[in-house]
């Protein structure tokens, strides 16, 4: 794992971008035939380039930060009280300098502190800047610490060329980044953290299985040691239940409709599952964890509350955009003008999204739950979009994301459109309904994911991104997606990212369509995961998208593919609210563009996703009776023994 590691910080070092694209024109091999050295190089080389993609988003974000600054002073704000407040707003920004053209930097308005650790270097550029901004260039310097520790500097004139704004910027994204990418992209093993106790086995057989390589990832599932799930066919009495409590020493249990989950502390989770065979049980199964297919260390958030206010789109050159209604026109050559979008976001062509946007922009009654991490509440590009959440951890009212996961997959979908401010999501109305199932190590266990899909799916939820997942067939989660699905609730889960043919859950629940990635040449992603079970494909290399403490980053997983057809799925929703959610996949199935093989394979299922033409599906469709391929129940037949037999 060091040389891996050192090939990233090589990388890194010498400003190297590996693009691990194919021509159009190429014949790509099936995936199954790479050598684990060439998928191990494959992703190294696709986490430097996110790596980098972000350093770029963050450059240029912080570059409208400054100009936004600079022209508050201008208007005549006092200095102080904007230097103050930018700061607030973005933790990043470690020191603010506003000072008179050719006027010293320590006589200048100032807000934070240069870094101690890299005192001297910080000096040195912010006096280039000083000096660059002075004569009207913008400036930027090379990345300088390292690690968490990594900073640049940036100076900037102002519009009238008689002051400037300098600074330093600290880039600790660039290491949040990197660490997940590396678990996200499986270039590390599980990591068993300390405060779990947890088992890793092999999926079919439940025998214990050391994971030490990144290949050992693939159909390896994790679960509590000392927990089983249980479901009985009829809720045990009052006397039986705390027999059971006796009988195994139980510690705590909790219950989900007639499901419990029994914890102890001598019992392991086979001993448990052998006791329950005497009990009128329809199953028992190990406690398993779900995993975000973005895996971060811990850290700590601040929390807030929602709000419901939304905020107000601006004109655009090329179109005018009304706020009020999702039917108002856009002109044919429309581009919103979020910042971040031309240079970045190549993944809203690629799906024909602006295009779609000309028929239909979403509705917000039709919601849409993102069942992960939680979301930052507060990020100014999404504070709006957010309808009031629930946190299954904490029992509470507030899913603030303490990993950042969550935060990326809303913002594919709902970052506001044209608001002249970093990303634009694929929907403009729809709001979001933010559950937090996964802690801030990003996994949950099958009670606090189901709890959560019950959840959502009892607040009016109508579509469900499940950016999660196990090789585990666990009968407690089926049974919750079940419910959601019988609520007509289109569900929409990402295939993971060990570019395996294993059945990953909950993708491969008939009831759930699920999502493999593509990147930019719309070939198949090096990392997805592949199968009968796969609906259609969406972009997940490098995408760019909101992140915590008013951040944006470029993150790779069929994490990021799975929020690009769960808005679509709203879309359709918005556009014809008479669907139900199997017609809105059968909409995403018929309107994809054919990748791969001529037809339905099993690399890119249906084909690359195509917003406009199943909008326009969407507004023909009558009828809410369709024909399943023949293919669709496949995973039925694909689904792992059940861990009770």
């Amino acid at each position: 794992m060091r040389r891996y590691l050192s090939a990233i910080t090589l990388a890194l070092g010498l400003g190297i971008i590996l693009f691990p694209h194919h021509s159009n024109n190429e014949t790509k091999p099936g995936p199954e035939v790479y050598s684990a050295k060439h998928e191990t190089t494959s992703k190294l080389a696709l986490l430097e380039q996110d790596v980098k993609l972000t350093d770029d988003l963050c450059r240029t974000q912080c570059s409208t930060d400054y100009s936004k600054v600079l022209s508050q002073i201008e208007a005549g704000e006092p200095a102080a009280q904007v230097l103050s407040a930018m700061k607030t707003q973005h933790e990043k920004m470690d020191l603010l300098i506003w000072s008179k053209n050719n006027q010293p930097l320590d006589q200048g308005i100032k807000a934070g502190e240069i870094p101690i650790s890299y005192k001297e270097q910080a000096n040195s550029y912010l006096i280039e800047a000083k000096r660059a901004a002075d004569a009207g260039r913008h400036y930027q310097s090379p990345k300088f610490g390292a690690a968490q520790q990594v900073y640049f500097v940036q100076g900037m004139p102002s519009s009238a060329g008689d002051s400037s704004l300098v600074g330093v910027i600290h880039q600790d994204i660039l290491h949040q980044v990197t660490d997940h990418q590396m678990k996200n992209l499986r270039l590390e093993p599980y990591p068993n953290e300390n405060r779990w106790k947890v088992e890793s086995v092999d999926t079919d057989t439940l025998k214990d299985k050391v994971v030490d390589h990144p290949e050992d990832n693939q159909g390896t599932s994790h679960y509590h040691q000392n927990e089983v799930v249980v479901k009985f066919k009829q809720d045990p009495t009052e006397a039986q239940l705390a027999q059971i409590k006796n009988e195994i020493k139980a510690t705590s249990v909790q219950k989900l409709g007639y499901t419990y989950v029994f914890r102890t502390q001598g019992m392991e989770a086979k001993a448990l599952m052998a006791y329950f065979g005497k009990w009128d049980v329809a199953y028992v199964e190990p406690h398993f964890l779900y995993l975000t297919n973005d895996y971060y260390d811990d850290q700590e958030s601040d929390s807030s509350d929602s709000t419901d206010a939304r905020s107000s789109d601006s004109n655009s050159s090329n179109g005018t955009v009304s706020t009020d209604t999702q039917t108002s026109s856009i002109s044919p050559n429309f581009k919103p003008n979020d910042n971040l979008f031309s240079k970045y976001q190549w993944n809203l062509p690629s799906t024909e999204t602006v295009q779609g946007w000309q028929l239909n922009r979403g509705a917000k009654d039709v919601v849409i739950a993102v069942v992960d991490t939680g979301v930052d509440l507060q990020h100014p590009d999404l504070k709006g979009q957010l309808l009031p959440g629930y946190n299954v951890i904490k029992d509470n009212d507030n899913p603030q994301d303490d990993v950042g996961h969550g935060t990326h997959v809303t913002g594919v979908i709902a970052a506001l459109v044209n608001n002249n401010l970093g990303v634009a999501g694929m929907t403009w109305y729809n709001k979001v309904l933010p559950v937090k199932v996964l802690d801030q190590t990003g996994a949950g266990s099958t009670y606090s994911v189901a709890q959560g899909i019950i959840w959502a799916a009892d607040h009016g939820a109508k579509v469900m991104n499940l950016s999660l997942g196990n090789y585990a067939d666990s009968g407690f989660l089926h049974d919750a997606i079940k419910y959601a699905y019988d609520k007509d609730i289109a569900l929409i889960a990402a295939s993971g990212n060990d570019n395996t043919e294993r059945p990953g859950y909950p993708a491969a629940y008939p009831e759930v369509f699920a999502v493999a990635a593509s990147d930019s040449q719309n070939q198949k992603a090096s990392f997805s995961n592949y199968g009968d079970y796969i609906g259609v494909t969406a972009p997940g290399v490098s995408i760019a998208s909101t992140y915590p403490d008013n951040q944006y980053a470029a993150l790779s997983g069929t994490s990021m593919a799975s929020p690009h057809v769960t808005a679509l799925a709203a879309l359709i929703r918005s556009t014809n609210p008479n669907l139900k959610n199997t017609d809105v996949y059968q909409i995403m199935r018929d309107s994809a563009r054919d990748l791969g093989t001529k037809g339905f394979d099993k690399y890119f299922g249906y084909g690359l996703i195509d917003v406009a033409k199943a909008i326009q599906l969407a507004e023909q469709r009558t009828s809410t009776t369709f024909t399943f391929p023949q293919n669709w129940f496949l995973p039925q037949r694909l689904i792992a023994k059940k861990f009770a037999k």
